[in-house]
């Protein structure tokens, strides 16, 4: 890339947020120029407007930057949200109307039929679905939505299988990190020591999203995958990383080696060079107790789905477990990875005329 895109982020102090300012330091592609979030941090210094929470040190030219109020006025064509589902369906379309693309982390318009809601290695052809919005026709602009942290490590692991086999039943359990419900999160009276088998809504976007990611598109429409689905949704005490149990039925017979097959061999970004794309986006670890959050969220940079305990069903035909780092892949990196996408396909406004990919 000869020239960076500038990145404004939405909901900058936020956990997903930070995660987007720690992933993007040093991205080849793109740089963050903008940040927004509430009345309350606009106008002040972004190191004393967030509480930041994570790993690795606050870079110094993010720290010195000034919070911007949460306006279309100012802000770079290219926009990474992450805001509570009511406040995105307020902003994000006032973003795209301003000519803006807007990613979103948020559930607002995932289910909407004419805005995408893409796993790259999953549905990448469902982004043409931008051309149907009214802001792209008038202004530029348009909204694309990633998954539910939960729903993309399931969906990621069923793909492949779904292609080869066709899916008819899927049952998954997971169990959620509290990362997953922000900061502050879960307090530590009510998650230490236990387990919360509800997390509000979770369920029902698992079950809604899962059909749609595996759904083809059919002319202007989505057709979601017919398929039954049912999910139990559970808040564990791990900081990060989210693990399903599946159970899936398939409509064609399958064998333990043709999954593993299926799993090795999906690699559908393979060429596309695309910074943040795991050159292995489903591994299989053979090892009778893995995967683990603690052992396995961070392969390859927190964008690979680590699977195992593949075994017969008794109820279905197989099972296994899957493990994704929910605020990498689930979240901020799901983000990244669909706009390298895009500005692989030609989607993104160029930083200046003129700029161009080397």
């Amino acid at each position: 890339m000869q020239t960076k895109y500038p990145i404004g982020i939405l909901g900058a102090t936020g956990m997903v947020g930070q995660r987007y300012i720690q992933l993007l330091e040093n991205h080849p592609w793109f740089e963050v120029a903008w940040l927004a979030a509430s009345d309350r941090s606009s106008g002040k210094p972004y190191g004393e407007a967030a509480k930041w929470r994570l790993d690795t040190p606050l870079p110094e030219r993010i720290a010195r930057m000034t919070v911007s109020p949460a306006e279309p006025t100012g802000a770079p064509k290219i926009i990474f949200a992450s805001v509570d589902a009511p406040i995105a369906r307020e902003l994000e379309p006032k973003f795209a109307a301003a000519g803006c693309a807007v990613l979103s982390n948020s559930s607002a318009f995932r289910m909407a039929p004419n805005v995408p809601l893409v796993i790259p290695e999953v549905n990448a052809e469902h982004l043409h679905l931008i051309e149907e919005q009214e802001s792209r026709k008038q202004s530029g602009g348009y909204m694309v939505t990633n998954p539910n942290c939960s729903t993309i490590g399931l969906v990621m692991a069923l793909k492949p299988l779904e292609e080869r086999f066709g899916i008819e039943k899927i049952f998954v359990t997971t169990l959620q990190a509290v990362s997953g419900a922000g900061y502050p999160g879960v307090p530590s009276m009510d998650i230490l020591g236990n387990v919360v088998p509800y997390i509000g809504s979770e369920e029902e976007k698992m079950e809604a999203e899962t059909l749609k990611l595996l759904g083809r598109l059919e002319g202007h429409a989505v057709t979601p995958l017919s398929a039954g689905i049912t999910a139990h949704c559970n808040r564990v005490a791990v900081v990060d990383g989210h693990t399903e149990c599946v159970s899936v039925k398939f409509r064609k017979q399958a064998t333990r080696e043709d999954i593993l097959a299926a799993w090795a061999e999906f690699k559908p970004l393979a060429g596309k060079d695309l910074p943040f794309a795991p050159q292995q986006p489903v591994y299989f670890d053979g090892q009778p107790d893995r995967p683990q959050p603690r052992l396995d969220s961070n392969r390859e940079k927190g964008m690979t789905v680590t699977v195992g305990r593949l075994r017969p069903c008794n109820l279905l035909d197989w099972k296994f477990v899957a493990l994704s780092h929910n605020t990498v892949r689930g979240a901020a990196g799901a983000t990244i990875l669909n706009a390298e996408l895009l500005a692989n396909l030609g989607k993104l406004e160029p930083v200046a005329e003129g700029a161009a990919r080397a």
